[in-house]
This record gives C-alpha cells, structure tokens and sequence, in this order.
C-alpha cells in the first residue's frame, strides 16, 4: 500500500518518513539539529516547491515533526509561546493542504518527553489531537490519525522501524527521541 509520506509520535518518541514514487532522489541531512529534504545530487532538477524542506525542528525541549514547510511556523509559535494544538491548528489552517495534483495533506506531530500531538489539513478537514500512544497519520490512505503498533525504543530504532516498514516506496526517514535529551537518526535510502 502507498501512503505517501507519515509520521508516527507518542510520548518520547517519533519518526517521518518520506515515501514517494515521482520524488525518490531526496535523502535527509542534518543541519545542526534541523534535519532537511532534499534532492540528492543525482536527482532531476525540477521547480516542485513540496520536495525540499525542514522535516524536524526542536524547540527547546520539544520537536515538531512534519511533511513540509509548515514546520518552520509550528516550531516558531512554539518558540514564541504559544500553546502547543493553537501553535500546530493555526500553522496548519493558515498553509493549508498543499496545491499540488493530489492536494496533499499537510501532516505533523510534536513530540515532548510527556505528551505528543498529532495533526492535519486535508481538503475537507483540519484535525490536531494530542495522543498519548503511537499514532499515525499519512499523506494518502491514512489521512486520519490512528492508532500504530510501534516498537522502537532509541531514534535509531524510530527511523529504522518507519523506513523499512511495508508501506511502498521508502526513500528516507527520521526518528527522534524526547527526554532529558534529544536524539535524532536518520536512515537515507
């Protein structure tokens, strides 16, 4: 099954995964703690605006999550003090679903050592939970968070687990940790 791109958070724990089958020369880099997509040196050029962007801010002592350039205003409400659902609905609503052919959803998670927040804007709907086990929610197929069996204990694990799991065309992913600390893995194809 194609889904596109997901993400899975709990408390403590996340992980993204790019999926795509027009874009799979992209790879994630890590930019002092900013992880990035990107086109790999070897892909196509192209004036796609959805296939480069921020996949995984922290703020402090939280990470924002998510499948587009809507992370950037997430994780700067966040800075600025908003509470965590306005700061992640109001991004979301203000950038809406994406106009491309497929009018993508915009997905996210926020991940804090004791709580996680799940979201998205479809065409129909803008849904922001906090959740308090693994969920996922994709870009296609999956469009409506749900609940996701989820092992990974490390963000080596949370990246591993989301990149080789069924779903089709794995190009890259992340996965992060919350605790006293943050730590991030990223698994490039």
């Amino acid at each position: 099954m194609y889904v596109g791109r997901f993400i899975v958070v709990a408390p403590g724990i996340g992980a993204y995964r790019v999926s795509s089958r027009s874009f799979p020369h992209r790879a994630i880099t890590d930019r002092d703690g900013t992880l990035t997509v990107g086109p790999t040196t070897d892909a196509p050029e192209t004036d796609n605006p959805y296939i480069a962007y921020n996949c995984l801010r922290q703020v402090d002592d939280t990470v924002v999550l998510g499948n587009g350039s809507h992370v950037d205003p997430i994780a700067e409400k966040l800075d600025r003090g908003y509470p965590v659902r306005d700061g992640m609905a109001e991004a979301l609503l203000a950038l809406d679903y994406e106009k491309d052919d497929y009018d993508t959803p915009r997905i996210a998670g926020i991940v804090g050592s004791e709580s996680a927040y799940v979201g998205t804007v479809r065409t129909d709907a803008l849904l922001v939970h906090e959740v308090t086990t693994p969920t996922l929610v994709a870009t296609y197929e999956r469009d409506t968070p749900e609940p996701f069996a989820f092992d990974a204990e490390t963000a080596s694990e949370a990246a591993r687990e989301v990149y080789f799991h069924e779903f089709e065309h794995p190009v890259c992913a992340a996965g992060v940790t919350v605790d006293e600390t943050i730590e991030t893995a990223v698994v490039n194809d």
